[in-house]
C-alpha cells in the first residue's frame, strides 16, 4: 500500500480548524443546544432564519488563513446540532440552503480554497442531537449518516481529508465503521481519515483506515506506525475557550504559547490544527484575525523553515532540535530582548548544548552570524525594537 497521501498531509505542518454553523449565530458556543431546556431548543431550531452569511466569508477566511501561514483548513460541514453547511439534498431541510442563507456554504468554502492553493478538509459530526432516529433508531441513523457523507465525496471535487468526531458519546453502538470508511476510499481514496478520540484518549488509534490521531488540546507525542502503516498526528487547538464563535469569551492563549504549540507538534511530525470560530455572518473577529496574522508573522520571519521539519535522536538540551531535509534548526522558546534596565527586566544568558560539535550557526530572523562554543550555541537575545519569543537558528554539525 502506497502511504505517499500520509506523508504529503504530514508535510503541510500547519491548519486552520473553522467550527461555523447555527451556533455560530447565537454565540454561546458549539454546545450551546446542548445545555438548553427543550422550550429553548425550538427556538435554536428557528436560528436558520437568521442565519444570514456574507456573500464573501468564504474567500475572507482562506486569506485569513493564509496569512497565517496555513496550508490546509477543516471546515465543519456538520457539527453536533445536525446542521448542515451543505445541500443535503432531501435528507432533511435542516441546512444552509434552506437557512436565511439559502446557499451551500461547503461549495463556497471549497471554491474559495482552490482559488488560493490551500487543501480543503471536512469535519462531519458523528452524533446528533437534532436527528430522531440517533435516539431512536440507530442503524437508520447510520443509513442517514452514511448518505450525508456520501454527498460530500461526490459534489465537491478532491478533498484533503474527514474529520471526524463523536462516536465517543456511544462507545457500545454499532458505528460501521467499515462501512463509512469504505465509502470514503471509494470515492476520495486518497483522503485523510481522522477521528477524534477527544480529551480523554488522546494519541489512540482505533481502525485499521484511520491515518491520522488526534491530541485534543493535548500536547503531542511521536506517534508509532500501526500494523504496518504510517501514521499522521494532529493537535487540534483553540485560541480561548470555545471551538465555536463565544462572544463573551476572552481567555485569550499568547500569540507566544501558539508558536510553541507549533513547535512541539513538529518536535514529534506532528500537524497543528488552530481553530477560529466566525460569527453568525461568516466574519472571524478581528482578535482572531491578527493573532493569526501574527503566527504567520514568525513563521515568514523564520524563513518558513517549519514546513515538513520534524524531531531528530540527536540529544539538544535547552532548545527542541529540527530537521528539514539535510538542515538543522534549533529552537528555543521564551528568548528576551536586550533593552535597558529601566525598559525591561534582564534574564541570565542562556546556552543550548547538542551532543556534537556545532560547525556553525545563523539566526534565521536576522541572518546575523550566532556565537558557538564546540558544541553549544549562546542564546543571543533579540536587539530591542523587536521580540519574537522563540528564536531559531539554522545549525551546521559535524557528523
Amino acid at each position: 500500500m502506497d502511504y505517499g497521501y500520509i506523508e504529503r498531509f504530514k508535510k503541510l505542518t500547519f491548519g486552520m480548524f473553522v467550527h461555523f454553523g447555527l451556533y455560530s449565530v447565537a454565540g454561546k458556543g458549539e454546545w450551546n443546544y446542548s445545555y438548553l431546556t427543550e422550550e429553548k431548543r425550538k427556538e435554536y431550531r428557528k436560528l436558520p432564519e437568521k442565519f444570514k452569511v456574507k456573500k464573501d466569508w468564504a474567500q475572507k477566511l482562506v486569506r485569513t488563513a493564509k496569512a497565517a501561514g496555513a496550508k490546509y483548513i477543516v471546515l465543519t460541514t456538520r457539527h453536533h446540532d445536525g446542521f448542515s453547511l451543505y445541500d443535503t439534498q432531501g435528507l432533511n431541510e435542516f441546512d444552509a440552503p434552506h437557512s436565511a442563507c439559502g446557499r451551500d456554504l461547503v461549495k463556497e468554502f471549497v471554491e474559495a480554497c482552490r482559488a488560493e492553493n490551500i487543501v480543503p478538509f471536512f469535519y462531519h459530526t458523528l452524533l446528533d442531537w437534532y436527528h430522531e432516529n440517533y435516539k431512536t433508531n440507530f442503524p437508520k441513523y447510520i443509513d442517514y449518516l452514511v448518505s450525508s457523507l456520501e454527498i460530500l465525496c461526490k459534489n465537491y471535487g478532491k478533498i484533503g481529508g474527514f474529520w471526524f468526531d463523536g462516536m465517543w458519546d456511544k462507545p457500545n453502538e454499532n458505528w460501521q465503521e467499515d462501512r463509512i470508511y469504505a465509502l470514503l476510499r471509494k470515492y476520495q481514496p486518497e483522503a485523510i481519515i481522522t477521528n477524534n478520540t477527544g480529551l480523554s484518549a488522546q494519541g489512540e488509534t482505533g481502525h485499521k483506515e484511520i491515518d491520522c490521531v488526534t491530541f485534543e488540546r493535548g500536547k503531542p507525542f511521536a506517534v508509532k506506525s500501526s500494523e504496518g502503516k504510517i501514521l499522521a498526528g494532529e493537535m487540534c487547538q483553540v485560541m480561548n475557550d470555545h471551538w465555536g464563535y463565544a462572544k463573551d469569551d476572552i481567555h485569550y492563549k499568547p500569540v507566544k504559547e501558539l508558536i510553541e504549540n507549533l513547535v512541539d507538534c513538529r518536535q514529534y511530525g506532528c500537524n497543528f490544527l488552530l481553530n477560529v470560530g466566525p460569527k453568525g455572518n461568516g466574519a472571524v473577529r478581528e482578535i482572531d484575525r491578527e493573532i493569526l496574522k501574527m503566527v504567520g508573522k514568525w513563521i515568514g520571519k523564520n524563513k518558513r523553515f517549519i514546513y515538513g521539519a520534524s524531531g531528530t535522536e540527536i540529544d539538544c538540551k535547552g532548545g527542541t532540535l529540527l530537521q528539514n531535509g539535510g538542515k538543522y534548526y534549533v529552537a528555543i522558546k521564551d528568548v528576551p530582548m536586550t533593552a535597558d534596565p529601566n525598559v525591561a527586566f534582564g534574564k541570565e544568558a542562556r546556552s543550548v548544548a547538542l551532543d556534537r560539535t556545532i560547525k556553525s550557526a545563523r539566526w534565521l530572523d536576522n541572518g546575523k552570524k550566532a556565537e558557538t562554543k564546540e558544541n553549544t550555541l549562546q542564546v543571543a537575545p533579540f536587539f530591542y525594537g523587536t521580540s519574537f519569543s522563540v528564536r531559531v537558528a539554522e545549525i551546521k554539525m559535524e557528523k
